[in-house]
């Protein structure tokens, strides 16, 4: 397979490639460092990496997959349990982590290694990949939300698709330079937001720690593009009518992607309202990397992900299996995909790769949603907790959780079903009151949804909450919801 990064051997050694604080490192000393990695890799054939938001961990990743070994980036903040699951099953041969880190106890026993950025190997590293497209890049585990963390296995030529794919949707190019703050470990801020632009031959300044005032730094100082999270575009949307700067700033950035969840129309109307920018939405997970994005070259409707992205199939399903072929934003059915952006399996789990998959190779999601009239799609919830069958109506989560942040009083918002012995279930709204002191009623907060949306849609139970629980991604952890 050709190289997964080019640039490193066929751009000018000057060119900025990243940038973490005051720490930044050129093509060419990325070049000569991640080589000098790879040197010492000839072996590996699978490697950890703490992966902590600093140039070590780009060194790392970046040579381990010019060596052809696969990555299993760690979460610095997962507890001793998940590590010692993620290692056992995976088994790698070593662990990268700064020397002035102490790692926990289930790292101690494995042989470990410093990615210095400093280091320098004397022919710049292989010009082409020892490994083939189908070989594995990345071993990323998931939440585990039903049992411990599964490791997906994602080939090389599933990041290739992806980022190249994105590419053509966002028209990124060399001359980008993206701006974020996102962890290292997952594929938002990993593939997306540090191999997308070394693929592309452009340069990343990573915040370390997201901040609007970072942002608007670093967007006033020549960034062109902004990834981030719903929580950080909330952050934002908060900030902006005390902050002229962030709004000159946001409105001069080229491209501005909000993932990893579904952004509240309210956030998005706010932003756009500052600023006259839009915030593009695009959809994928662990085992598909992108599915779907909204192009940067073509008009959007907010709140929905797009259209499938080149080399991506998109269907929608209904529980039988039967193909949702209507295009009203009303129908909902589970998303299935198939192309090569897909994972190979579930490491050490043919059980639960088996079940992951169709008989003709479609990849179910659990995601649901509907399509709109311009093939776009609007992802309506996760099937598990966010699709509720309540008195003979499918309805996602999703928009009744937009309709209830419309309202004043209301700061943030989930909701969930519950069993109900006459509706089937109930839809369920937990409400983070925008005054503590004042907060709005059950009567009100449903006759807000029952005239936005529509009668069967109003919330039955209402909840108040100091804050949602939210993983490292600032997705709301819905199934922690019940024990609040």
């Amino acid at each position: 397979m050709s190289s997964l990064f080019p640039a490193l051997t066929d751009g000018p050694a000057g060119r900025p490639a990243l940038r973490f604080g005051a720490h930044s490192l050129t093509y060419g000393e990325l070049a000569a460092a991640s080589a000098a990695v790879a040197a010492g890799l000839l072996t590996a054939r699978r490697v950890a990496v703490w992966a902590t938001p600093e140039p070590a961990t780009a060194v790392a990743v970046v040579g381990a997959l010019r060596a052809g070994a696969a990555v299993v980036p760690l979460n610095p903040r997962s507890g001793e349990r998940e590590l010692g699951h993620i290692l056992s099953d995976s088994a790698p041969d070593l662990v990268f982590a700064p020397a002035d880190t102490e790692l926990p106890g289930p790292l101690r026993e494995l042989p470990r290694c410093t990615a210095d950025p400093a280091d320098r190997a004397p022919d710049g590293g292989p010009a082409e990949d020892p490994a083939g497209g189908e070989d594995p890049a990345l071993i990323v585990y998931t939440s585990g939300t039903t049992g411990p963390p599964k490791g997906a296995v994602i080939p090389r030529r599933a990041l290739a698709s992806t980022l190249d794919a994105l590419a053509d949707a966002w028209r990124w190019t060399g001359d980008d330079v993206l701006v974020h703050g996102l962890p290292l470990f997952h594929v938002h801020g990993l593939v997306l937001g540090v191999l997308g632009p070394l693929r592309r031959g452009g340069s990343l300044r990573h915040l370390g720690r997201f901040t609007p005032e970072g942002v608007a730094r670093e967007l006033a100082g020549g960034a062109t593009m902004l990834f981030g999270v719903p929580t950080m575009y909330h952050r934002i949307a908060e900030a902006l009518p005390g902050d002229p700067e962030l709004a000159r700033a946001l409105a001069g950035a080229r491209l501005l992607v909000s993932g990893s969840a579904a952004l509240p129309l309210h956030d998005h109307e706010r932003i756009t309202a500052a600023t006259g920018r839009r915030v593009i939405e695009r959809y994928g997970m662990t085992e598909t990397l992108m599915n779907t994005s909204v192009r940067a070259d073509r008009a959007s409707r907010p709140g929905t992900v797009g259209v499938p992205l080149p080399g991506v199939e998109l269907r929608l399903v209904e529980e039988d299996g039967s193909a949702v072929t209507a295009h009203d934003g009303e129908t909902v059915g589970e998303i299935q995909v198939r192309g090569p952006n897909l994972f190979t399996e579930y490491l050490n789990r043919p059980d639960a790769t088996a079940a992951a998959f169709t008989a003709d190779g479609w990849f179910r999601t659990g995601d649901m949603a509907v399509r709109e009239d311009d093939g776009s799609v609007r992802i309506v919830g996760r099937k598990a907790t966010d699709l509720i069958k309540s008195g003979g109506y499918k309805i996602g989560a999703g928009e009744i959780e937009n309709a209830l942040l419309e309202h004043p009083g209301v700061r943030e918002a989930a909701v969930t079903g519950e069993p109900d012995a006459d509706l089937g279930e109930r839809i369920v709204a937990w409400v983070v009151p925008a005054d503590p002191k004042s907060p709005p009623g059950l009567p009100e907060l449903a006759d807000h949804v029952a005239r936005r949306l529509a009668p069967h849609k109003r919330p039955r139970v209402l909840h108040h909450l100091d804050a949602l629980p939210r993983n490292d991604m600032g997705k709301i952890m819905k199934r922690a919801l019940g024990r609040a």
